[in-house]
Protein backbone atom coordinates (compact mmCIF):
# COMPACT_ATOMS: atom_id res chain seq x y z
CA UNK A 1 0.00 0.00 0.00
CA UNK A 2 1.20 3.51 -0.80
CA UNK A 3 1.52 5.88 2.11
CA UNK A 4 1.68 8.94 -0.17
CA UNK A 5 0.16 9.45 -3.60
CA UNK A 6 0.65 12.78 -5.39
CA UNK A 7 -0.76 13.17 -8.88
CA UNK A 8 -0.18 16.13 -11.23
CA UNK A 9 0.31 18.55 -8.33
CA UNK A 10 0.67 22.25 -9.03
CA UNK A 11 1.30 24.98 -6.46
CA UNK A 12 1.10 28.52 -7.76
CA UNK A 13 1.66 31.54 -5.54
CA UNK A 14 -0.26 34.62 -6.70
CA UNK A 15 0.97 38.01 -5.55
CA UNK A 16 0.60 41.58 -6.79
CA UNK A 17 4.07 41.17 -8.27
CA UNK A 18 2.97 38.21 -10.42
CA UNK A 19 2.49 34.45 -10.20
CA UNK A 20 5.22 32.00 -9.26
CA UNK A 21 4.86 28.23 -9.72
CA UNK A 22 6.70 26.15 -7.09
CA UNK A 23 5.29 22.79 -8.26
CA UNK A 24 4.45 22.14 -11.90
CA UNK A 25 2.76 18.77 -12.31
CA UNK A 26 4.68 16.80 -9.69
CA UNK A 27 3.73 13.12 -9.50
CA UNK A 28 5.09 10.90 -6.73
CA UNK A 29 4.31 7.67 -4.89
CA UNK A 30 5.85 6.66 -1.53
CA UNK A 31 5.37 3.21 -0.01
CA UNK A 32 4.55 2.59 3.63
CA UNK A 33 7.66 2.53 5.86
CA UNK A 34 9.83 3.78 3.00
CA UNK A 35 12.58 6.33 3.69
CA UNK A 36 12.63 8.72 0.73
CA UNK A 37 15.25 11.44 0.24
CA UNK A 38 14.26 14.35 -2.02
CA UNK A 39 17.16 16.28 -3.55
CA UNK A 40 17.04 19.44 -5.62
CA UNK A 41 18.49 22.92 -6.00
CA UNK A 42 17.21 25.99 -4.20
CA UNK A 43 13.76 26.98 -5.49
CA UNK A 44 12.98 23.59 -7.06
CA UNK A 45 9.87 23.01 -4.92
CA UNK A 46 11.21 20.63 -2.25
CA UNK A 47 9.99 22.56 0.79
CA UNK A 48 6.66 23.34 -0.91
CA UNK A 49 6.10 19.59 -1.30
CA UNK A 50 6.65 19.09 2.44
CA UNK A 51 4.32 21.96 3.32
CA UNK A 52 1.57 20.38 1.23
CA UNK A 53 2.15 16.95 2.78
CA UNK A 54 1.97 18.53 6.24
CA UNK A 55 -1.29 20.36 5.49
CA UNK A 56 0.30 23.79 5.89
CA UNK A 57 -0.56 24.56 2.25
CA UNK A 58 -3.04 23.20 -0.27
CA UNK A 59 -2.22 22.35 -3.88
CA UNK A 60 -3.49 24.73 -6.55
CA UNK A 61 -4.31 21.68 -8.69
CA UNK A 62 -3.85 17.94 -8.47
CA UNK A 63 -4.39 15.43 -5.67
CA UNK A 64 -2.23 14.63 -2.63
CA UNK A 65 -3.30 11.63 -0.55
CA UNK A 66 -1.63 10.49 2.69
CA UNK A 67 -2.73 7.12 4.10
CA UNK A 68 -5.92 7.35 2.09
CA UNK A 69 -6.80 10.91 3.18
CA UNK A 70 -6.77 13.70 0.62
CA UNK A 71 -4.76 16.24 2.61
CA UNK A 72 -5.92 19.25 0.60
CA UNK A 73 -9.52 18.62 1.71
CA UNK A 74 -8.85 18.26 5.45
CA UNK A 75 -10.32 21.09 7.53
CA UNK A 76 -10.72 22.04 11.17
CA UNK A 77 -10.54 19.19 13.66
CA UNK A 78 -9.64 16.57 11.02
CA UNK A 79 -6.64 18.63 9.87
CA UNK A 80 -5.57 19.28 13.48
CA UNK A 81 -5.80 15.57 14.31
CA UNK A 82 -3.81 14.64 11.20
CA UNK A 83 -1.02 17.06 12.05
CA UNK A 84 -0.88 16.30 15.78
CA UNK A 85 -1.27 12.50 15.66
CA UNK A 86 -0.05 11.18 12.31
CA UNK A 87 2.63 13.73 11.48
CA UNK A 88 6.14 14.35 12.81
CA UNK A 89 8.02 17.37 11.46
CA UNK A 90 11.74 18.17 11.76
CA UNK A 91 12.23 21.89 11.08
CA UNK A 92 15.33 23.14 9.23
CA UNK A 93 15.70 25.98 11.76
CA UNK A 94 15.89 23.69 14.78
CA UNK A 95 16.84 26.55 17.13
CA UNK A 96 13.52 28.27 16.37
CA UNK A 97 11.54 25.08 16.95
CA UNK A 98 12.90 24.52 20.47
CA UNK A 99 11.53 26.69 23.29
CA UNK A 100 14.59 27.93 25.22
CA UNK A 101 12.62 27.88 28.50
CA UNK A 102 12.00 24.11 28.34
CA UNK A 103 14.46 21.32 29.12
CA UNK A 104 15.36 18.65 26.57
CA UNK A 105 13.10 16.17 28.37
CA UNK A 106 10.17 18.61 28.35
CA UNK A 107 10.67 19.42 24.67
CA UNK A 108 10.66 15.77 23.63
CA UNK A 109 7.51 15.06 25.67
CA UNK A 110 5.67 18.21 24.59
CA UNK A 111 3.65 16.69 21.75
CA UNK A 112 2.61 13.79 23.96
CA UNK A 113 1.47 16.27 26.60
CA UNK A 114 -0.63 18.15 24.05
CA UNK A 115 -2.25 14.81 23.16
CA UNK A 116 -3.19 14.25 26.82
CA UNK A 117 -0.43 11.94 28.06
CA UNK A 118 0.37 12.21 31.77
CA UNK A 119 3.70 13.41 33.13
CA UNK A 120 5.03 9.91 33.87
CA UNK A 121 4.30 8.70 30.35
CA UNK A 122 5.87 11.81 28.79
CA UNK A 123 9.04 11.57 30.87
CA UNK A 124 9.42 7.83 30.26
CA UNK A 125 9.16 8.25 26.49
CA UNK A 126 11.46 11.29 26.48
CA UNK A 127 14.10 9.52 28.56
CA UNK A 128 13.91 6.48 26.28
CA UNK A 129 14.56 8.56 23.15
CA UNK A 130 17.21 10.82 24.71
CA UNK A 131 19.13 7.77 25.90
CA UNK A 132 18.78 6.26 22.43
CA UNK A 133 20.50 9.32 20.87
CA UNK A 134 23.21 9.68 23.53
CA UNK A 135 21.70 12.64 25.38
CA UNK A 136 20.52 10.99 28.60
CA UNK A 137 22.89 13.17 30.61
CA UNK A 138 21.51 16.31 28.91
CA UNK A 139 17.83 15.73 29.71
CA UNK A 140 17.75 18.70 32.11
CA UNK A 141 19.65 21.02 29.75
CA UNK A 142 17.96 23.86 27.90
CA UNK A 143 18.58 24.53 24.17
CA UNK A 144 21.09 27.39 24.70
CA UNK A 145 23.21 24.96 26.74
CA UNK A 146 23.36 22.43 23.88
CA UNK A 147 25.43 22.40 20.70
CA UNK A 148 23.74 22.65 17.30
CA UNK A 149 24.05 18.91 16.74
CA UNK A 150 22.60 18.17 20.17
CA UNK A 151 19.70 20.55 19.56
CA UNK A 152 18.90 18.86 16.27
CA UNK A 153 18.95 15.43 17.93
CA UNK A 154 16.45 16.75 20.49
CA UNK A 155 14.30 18.08 17.62
CA UNK A 156 14.32 14.65 15.93
CA UNK A 157 13.30 12.96 19.18
CA UNK A 158 10.52 15.52 19.69
CA UNK A 159 9.19 14.82 16.18
CA UNK A 160 9.07 11.05 16.83
CA UNK A 161 7.99 10.93 20.48
CA UNK A 162 4.26 10.60 19.70
CA UNK A 163 4.97 7.74 17.23
CA UNK A 164 3.78 9.40 14.01
CA UNK A 165 3.08 7.38 10.89
CA UNK A 166 4.68 10.04 8.64
CA UNK A 167 7.92 11.91 9.36
CA UNK A 168 8.85 14.98 7.30
CA UNK A 169 12.35 16.48 7.61
CA UNK A 170 13.16 19.78 5.88
CA UNK A 171 16.93 20.30 5.42
CA UNK A 172 17.55 18.89 8.93
CA UNK A 173 21.35 19.23 8.77
CA UNK A 174 21.78 22.51 6.89
CA UNK A 175 23.40 24.24 9.88
CA UNK A 176 25.51 21.29 11.10
CA UNK A 177 29.08 20.17 10.45
CA UNK A 178 29.66 17.02 8.42
CA UNK A 179 30.12 14.71 11.43
CA UNK A 180 26.98 15.97 13.20
CA UNK A 181 25.05 15.80 9.92
CA UNK A 182 25.99 12.14 9.45
CA UNK A 183 24.80 11.42 12.99
CA UNK A 184 21.45 13.12 12.37
CA UNK A 185 20.92 11.30 9.04
CA UNK A 186 21.67 7.98 10.74
CA UNK A 187 19.39 8.88 13.63
CA UNK A 188 16.45 9.73 11.36
CA UNK A 189 16.90 6.55 9.32
CA UNK A 190 17.30 4.24 12.32
CA UNK A 191 14.47 5.67 14.47
CA UNK A 192 12.07 5.90 11.52
CA UNK A 193 12.67 2.27 10.57
CA UNK A 194 12.43 1.08 14.18
CA UNK A 195 9.03 2.77 14.49
CA UNK A 196 7.81 1.76 11.02
CA UNK A 197 7.46 5.42 10.09
CA UNK A 198 7.20 6.52 6.46
CA UNK A 199 9.81 9.26 6.01
CA UNK A 200 10.34 12.05 3.48
CA UNK A 201 13.64 13.87 3.98
CA UNK A 202 14.30 16.98 1.87
CA UNK A 203 17.91 18.01 1.32
CA UNK A 204 20.40 19.49 -1.12
CA UNK A 205 23.20 17.39 0.41
CA UNK A 206 24.06 14.25 -1.57
CA UNK A 207 25.49 12.74 1.62
CA UNK A 208 21.91 12.31 2.88
CA UNK A 209 21.15 9.64 0.28
CA UNK A 210 22.94 6.82 2.11
CA UNK A 211 20.05 6.50 4.60
CA UNK A 212 17.39 6.31 1.86
CA UNK A 213 15.51 3.36 0.45
CA UNK A 214 14.96 5.54 -2.60
CA UNK A 215 16.16 8.95 -3.79
CA UNK A 216 14.47 11.35 -6.17
CA UNK A 217 15.54 14.69 -7.55
CA UNK A 218 13.07 17.54 -8.04
CA UNK A 219 13.75 20.17 -10.69
CA UNK A 220 11.39 22.94 -11.78
CA UNK A 221 8.62 21.56 -9.59
CA UNK A 222 8.61 18.01 -11.00
CA UNK A 223 10.34 14.71 -10.27
CA UNK A 224 13.16 14.47 -12.78
CA UNK A 225 15.39 11.60 -11.59
CA UNK A 226 15.13 8.55 -9.34
CA UNK A 227 17.55 6.05 -7.80
CA UNK A 228 17.49 3.05 -5.48
CA UNK A 229 19.50 2.93 -2.30
CA UNK A 230 22.61 1.42 -3.91
CA UNK A 231 22.57 3.95 -6.76
CA UNK A 232 22.36 1.22 -9.43
CA UNK A 233 18.77 2.01 -10.38
CA UNK A 234 19.24 5.71 -11.12
CA UNK A 235 17.19 6.87 -14.08
CA UNK A 236 15.51 9.89 -15.60
CA UNK A 237 11.78 10.02 -14.89
CA UNK A 238 9.48 10.13 -17.92
CA UNK A 239 6.38 12.08 -16.95
CA UNK A 240 3.00 12.30 -18.65
CA UNK A 241 3.25 13.44 -22.26
CA UNK A 242 6.87 12.29 -22.58
CA UNK A 243 8.30 15.08 -20.41
CA UNK A 244 11.94 14.38 -19.48
CA UNK A 245 14.22 16.75 -17.58
CA UNK A 246 17.85 16.43 -18.71
CA UNK A 247 20.54 17.41 -16.14
CA UNK A 248 22.10 20.82 -16.82
CA UNK A 249 25.60 19.34 -16.75
CA UNK A 250 24.83 16.95 -19.62
CA UNK A 251 23.30 19.76 -21.68
CA UNK A 252 26.28 22.00 -21.07
CA UNK A 253 28.79 19.30 -21.98
CA UNK A 254 26.85 18.55 -25.16
CA UNK A 255 26.77 22.24 -26.10
CA UNK A 256 22.95 22.36 -26.04
CA UNK A 257 21.39 25.74 -25.26
CA UNK A 258 17.73 26.56 -25.96
CA UNK A 259 17.06 24.18 -28.88
CA UNK A 260 17.66 20.43 -29.15
CA UNK A 261 17.06 17.69 -31.68
CA UNK A 262 15.97 14.15 -30.71
CA UNK A 263 16.50 11.25 -33.14
CA UNK A 264 15.89 7.52 -32.90
CA UNK A 265 19.04 5.46 -33.43
CA UNK A 266 18.14 1.81 -33.13
CA UNK A 267 16.71 1.40 -29.65
CA UNK A 268 18.27 4.62 -28.39
CA UNK A 269 17.19 8.26 -28.52
CA UNK A 270 20.04 10.63 -29.35
CA UNK A 271 19.67 14.25 -28.25
CA UNK A 272 21.87 16.87 -29.94
CA UNK A 273 22.01 20.62 -30.28
CA UNK A 274 19.70 22.32 -32.77
CA UNK A 275 20.98 25.83 -32.10
CA UNK A 276 24.18 27.79 -31.41
CA UNK A 277 26.62 25.73 -29.34
CA UNK A 278 27.06 26.71 -25.71
CA UNK A 279 30.53 27.43 -24.36
CA UNK A 280 32.17 24.32 -22.92
CA UNK A 281 31.26 23.69 -19.30
CA UNK A 282 33.98 24.33 -16.79
CA UNK A 283 33.82 24.55 -13.04
CA UNK A 284 34.57 27.97 -11.53
CA UNK A 285 38.14 28.15 -10.34
CA UNK A 286 38.96 29.71 -6.97
CA UNK A 287 40.63 33.10 -7.18
CA UNK A 288 44.39 32.58 -6.74
CA UNK A 289 45.65 33.99 -3.47
CA UNK A 290 48.41 35.90 -5.24
CA UNK A 291 45.77 37.94 -7.08
CA UNK A 292 44.10 39.08 -3.89
CA UNK A 293 44.66 42.24 -1.96
CA UNK A 294 48.00 42.55 -0.20
CA UNK A 295 46.50 45.00 2.34
CA UNK A 296 47.72 43.95 5.80
CA UNK A 297 45.58 46.37 7.82
CA UNK A 298 44.10 44.63 10.84
CA UNK A 299 40.36 45.31 10.85
CA UNK A 300 39.41 43.17 13.85
CA UNK A 301 41.27 41.28 16.58
CA UNK A 302 40.40 38.69 19.18
CA UNK A 303 42.84 38.63 22.09
CA UNK A 304 42.74 35.77 24.58
CA UNK A 305 38.97 35.35 24.31
CA UNK A 306 37.30 32.87 26.63
CA UNK A 307 33.56 32.16 26.52
CA UNK A 308 31.37 29.55 28.18
CA UNK A 309 27.65 28.92 28.59
CA UNK A 310 25.72 27.43 31.51
CA UNK A 311 26.79 26.95 35.09
CA UNK A 312 28.17 24.21 37.29
CA UNK A 313 27.89 20.72 35.85
CA UNK A 314 26.10 22.12 32.78
CA UNK A 315 28.85 24.63 31.92
CA UNK A 316 30.07 24.31 28.31
CA UNK A 317 33.32 25.98 27.28
CA UNK A 318 33.27 27.04 23.60
CA UNK A 319 36.28 29.38 23.35
CA UNK A 320 39.37 29.12 25.50
CA UNK A 321 42.03 31.81 25.10
CA UNK A 322 41.44 32.37 21.38
CA UNK A 323 43.74 34.78 19.52
CA UNK A 324 42.95 35.79 15.94
CA UNK A 325 43.39 38.72 13.54
CA UNK A 326 41.21 39.59 10.54
CA UNK A 327 42.74 41.66 7.73
CA UNK A 328 41.33 44.02 5.14
CA UNK A 329 40.86 42.36 1.76
CA UNK A 330 40.89 38.83 3.17
CA UNK A 331 38.25 36.12 3.43
CA UNK A 332 38.57 33.99 6.58
CA UNK A 333 36.63 30.73 6.85
CA UNK A 334 35.94 29.77 10.47
CA UNK A 335 35.41 26.01 10.63
CA UNK A 336 34.69 23.57 13.43
CA UNK A 337 32.16 21.04 14.67
CA UNK A 338 28.82 22.15 16.03
CA UNK A 339 29.36 23.69 19.46
CA UNK A 340 32.98 24.68 18.78
CA UNK A 341 32.25 28.42 19.04
CA UNK A 342 31.91 29.57 15.41
CA UNK A 343 28.67 31.50 15.94
CA UNK A 344 29.91 32.76 19.29
CA UNK A 345 33.02 34.21 17.63
CA UNK A 346 30.90 36.12 15.11
CA UNK A 347 28.68 37.44 17.91
CA UNK A 348 31.77 38.65 19.78
CA UNK A 349 33.10 40.44 16.68
CA UNK A 350 29.69 42.09 16.15
CA UNK A 351 29.51 43.24 19.76
CA UNK A 352 26.39 41.15 20.36
CA UNK A 353 28.06 39.25 23.20
CA UNK A 354 31.03 39.88 25.51
CA UNK A 355 33.78 37.37 26.27
CA UNK A 356 34.12 36.10 29.83
CA UNK A 357 37.81 36.98 29.52
CA UNK A 358 39.95 38.64 26.86
CA UNK A 359 39.41 41.56 24.48
CA UNK A 360 37.67 42.20 21.14
CA UNK A 361 38.91 45.09 19.00
CA UNK A 362 37.09 46.24 15.83
CA UNK A 363 38.47 49.07 13.68
CA UNK A 364 40.86 49.96 16.48
CA UNK A 365 38.10 50.29 19.10
CA UNK A 366 37.95 47.90 22.08
CA UNK A 367 34.31 46.82 22.27
CA UNK A 368 34.42 46.54 26.06
CA UNK A 369 34.59 50.34 26.23
CA UNK A 370 31.45 50.88 24.11
CA UNK A 371 27.95 51.12 25.53
CA UNK A 372 24.87 49.66 23.82
CA UNK A 373 24.21 52.69 21.63
CA UNK A 374 27.84 52.98 20.56
CA UNK A 375 27.93 49.30 19.60
CA UNK A 376 24.72 49.70 17.59
CA UNK A 377 26.27 52.69 15.79
CA UNK A 378 29.42 50.67 15.02
CA UNK A 379 27.32 47.87 13.51
CA UNK A 380 25.18 50.32 11.55
CA UNK A 381 28.13 52.14 10.02
CA UNK A 382 30.84 49.51 9.69
CA UNK A 383 29.61 45.92 10.25
CA UNK A 384 27.23 43.76 8.18
CA UNK A 385 25.96 40.55 9.76
CA UNK A 386 24.28 37.59 8.06
CA UNK A 387 22.80 35.27 10.67
CA UNK A 388 21.70 31.65 10.28
CA UNK A 389 18.13 32.96 10.27
CA UNK A 390 17.96 35.53 7.44
CA UNK A 391 15.67 37.78 9.53
CA UNK A 392 13.75 39.14 6.53
CA UNK A 393 10.30 40.75 6.43
CA UNK A 394 8.11 38.22 4.58
CA UNK A 395 5.50 40.64 3.20
CA UNK A 396 8.14 42.89 1.59
CA UNK A 397 9.78 42.09 -1.73
CA UNK A 398 13.42 41.06 -2.01
CA UNK A 399 14.29 44.57 -3.20
CA UNK A 400 12.35 46.21 -0.39
CA UNK A 401 14.10 44.06 2.22
CA UNK A 402 17.49 45.19 0.95
CA UNK A 403 16.31 48.80 0.76
CA UNK A 404 15.00 48.62 4.33
CA UNK A 405 18.43 47.59 5.58
CA UNK A 406 19.96 50.53 3.73
CA UNK A 407 17.32 52.96 5.01
CA UNK A 408 18.20 51.98 8.58
CA UNK A 409 21.78 52.94 7.72
CA UNK A 410 20.66 56.38 6.52
CA UNK A 411 20.83 55.76 2.76
CA UNK A 412 18.40 57.83 0.65
CA UNK A 413 15.57 56.12 -1.34
CA UNK A 414 17.02 56.56 -4.84
CA UNK A 415 20.50 55.42 -3.87
CA UNK A 416 19.03 52.56 -1.82
CA UNK A 417 17.03 51.24 -4.79
CA UNK A 418 20.03 51.32 -7.10
CA UNK A 419 22.27 49.58 -4.57
CA UNK A 420 19.58 47.01 -3.78
CA UNK A 421 19.08 46.02 -7.41
CA UNK A 422 22.84 45.81 -7.95
CA UNK A 423 23.29 43.59 -4.90
CA UNK A 424 20.42 41.29 -5.91
CA UNK A 425 21.94 40.95 -9.36
CA UNK A 426 25.24 39.87 -7.78
CA UNK A 427 23.47 36.95 -6.07
CA UNK A 428 21.52 36.06 -9.25
CA UNK A 429 18.13 37.26 -8.00
CA UNK A 430 17.33 40.01 -10.50
CA UNK A 431 14.29 38.14 -11.77
CA UNK A 432 12.98 37.68 -8.22
CA UNK A 433 13.65 41.22 -7.00
CA UNK A 434 9.94 42.19 -6.89
CA UNK A 435 8.72 38.90 -5.41
CA UNK A 436 7.64 38.88 -1.79
CA UNK A 437 10.19 37.18 0.41
CA UNK A 438 7.50 34.96 1.93
CA UNK A 439 7.09 33.38 -1.51
CA UNK A 440 10.78 32.66 -2.00
CA UNK A 441 12.51 29.36 -1.27
CA UNK A 442 14.77 29.01 1.78
CA UNK A 443 17.85 29.22 -0.46
CA UNK A 444 16.54 32.33 -2.22
CA UNK A 445 15.82 34.00 1.12
CA UNK A 446 19.37 33.27 2.18
CA UNK A 447 20.66 34.96 -0.97
CA UNK A 448 18.49 38.01 -0.22
CA UNK A 449 20.17 38.21 3.18
CA UNK A 450 23.57 38.06 1.47
CA UNK A 451 22.50 40.83 -0.93
CA UNK A 452 21.36 42.99 2.00
CA UNK A 453 24.78 42.64 3.62
CA UNK A 454 26.63 43.32 0.35
CA UNK A 455 24.59 46.47 -0.30
CA UNK A 456 25.58 47.92 3.08
CA UNK A 457 29.16 48.47 1.91
CA UNK A 458 30.50 47.77 5.41
CA UNK A 459 34.17 47.32 6.23
CA UNK A 460 33.50 44.09 8.12
CA UNK A 461 31.16 41.37 6.83
CA UNK A 462 30.26 38.51 9.18
CA UNK A 463 28.33 35.54 7.82
CA UNK A 464 27.08 32.54 9.81
CA UNK A 465 26.61 29.43 7.63
CA UNK A 466 25.51 31.51 4.60
CA UNK A 467 25.40 28.48 2.28
CA UNK A 468 23.68 26.06 4.68
CA UNK A 469 20.47 25.96 2.62
CA UNK A 470 21.99 26.47 -0.82
CA UNK A 471 22.61 23.87 -3.50
CA UNK A 472 26.21 23.36 -4.59
CA UNK A 473 26.11 25.69 -7.60
CA UNK A 474 24.79 28.59 -5.48
CA UNK A 475 27.13 27.73 -2.60
CA UNK A 476 30.14 27.95 -4.88
CA UNK A 477 28.87 31.22 -6.36
CA UNK A 478 28.35 32.78 -2.91
CA UNK A 479 31.80 31.68 -1.76
CA UNK A 480 33.37 33.23 -4.87
CA UNK A 481 31.32 36.39 -4.30
CA UNK A 482 32.67 36.78 -0.75
CA UNK A 483 36.24 36.27 -1.98
CA UNK A 484 35.76 38.84 -4.73
CA UNK A 485 34.17 41.35 -2.33
CA UNK A 486 37.10 41.02 0.07
CA UNK A 487 39.66 41.44 -2.69
CA UNK A 488 38.02 44.27 -4.64
CA UNK A 489 36.49 46.32 -1.82
CA UNK A 490 39.11 45.71 0.87
CA UNK A 491 36.48 44.25 3.21
CA UNK A 492 37.37 41.86 6.04
CA UNK A 493 35.01 38.92 5.45
CA UNK A 494 34.62 36.34 8.22
CA UNK A 495 32.45 33.31 7.40
CA UNK A 496 31.53 30.56 9.86
CA UNK A 497 30.99 27.53 7.67
CA UNK A 498 31.03 23.76 7.31
CA UNK A 499 31.02 24.05 3.54
CA UNK A 500 34.27 23.05 1.75
CA UNK A 501 33.11 25.00 -1.33
CA UNK A 502 33.38 28.18 0.76
CA UNK A 503 36.57 27.07 2.49
CA UNK A 504 38.37 26.62 -0.85
CA UNK A 505 37.76 30.30 -1.67
CA UNK A 506 39.22 31.56 1.63
CA UNK A 507 42.60 33.20 2.14
CA UNK A 508 42.81 31.76 5.65
CA UNK A 509 41.05 29.03 7.59
CA UNK A 510 40.56 29.41 11.33
CA UNK A 511 39.78 25.91 12.66
CA UNK A 512 38.08 25.67 16.04
CA UNK A 513 37.93 22.43 17.98
CA UNK A 514 40.55 20.69 15.83
CA UNK A 515 38.18 20.47 12.87
CA UNK A 516 39.36 19.66 9.33
CA UNK A 517 36.77 20.21 6.54
CA UNK A 518 36.33 17.63 3.78
CA UNK A 519 38.28 18.34 0.57
CA UNK A 520 36.09 20.37 -1.82
CA UNK A 521 37.15 18.26 -4.78
CA UNK A 522 35.55 15.21 -3.15
CA UNK A 523 32.29 17.05 -2.74
CA UNK A 524 32.31 18.15 -6.37
CA UNK A 525 32.94 14.57 -7.48
CA UNK A 526 29.87 13.44 -5.55
CA UNK A 527 27.79 16.22 -7.08
CA UNK A 528 28.51 14.99 -10.61
CA UNK A 529 26.36 11.93 -9.94
CA UNK A 530 22.85 13.01 -11.06
CA UNK A 531 21.60 11.81 -7.70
Amino acid sequence: MSAIEARDVFRVYSTPEGDAAALQGLTLSVEEREVLVVLGPSGSGKSTLLRILSGLERPSAGIVSVFGQEVGKLRGRRLADYRSRQLGYVEQHYSRALDPDLSARELVGLQLGLAGADRTTRDRRADELLERVGLADKRASHPPELSGGEQQRVAVCAALAHRPTLLLADEPTGELDAESAQLVYALIGELAREQGCTTVLVSHDVESTWVADRTIRVRDGRVSEEAGRDGSEEALVVARGGWVRLPEELLARAGITDRARAELAGEQIVVSSAGPAAPSATEPEPTPLSARSADDRVIAEVRGARKSYGWGAQERLVLDGLDASFLAGKLVAVTGPSGSGKTTLLHLLAGLRDPDEGEIVVLGRPLAGLDREQRAALRRDHVAFIGQDPGLTPFLSARENVELGLALRGVGPDDAQERALEALARVDLSERAEQRVGRLSAGERQRVAVARALAAGAGVLLADEPTARLDEANALAVGALFARLAREAGVAVVVATHDPLVVEQADTTLALGGYEPAPPAARRRMSRNPL
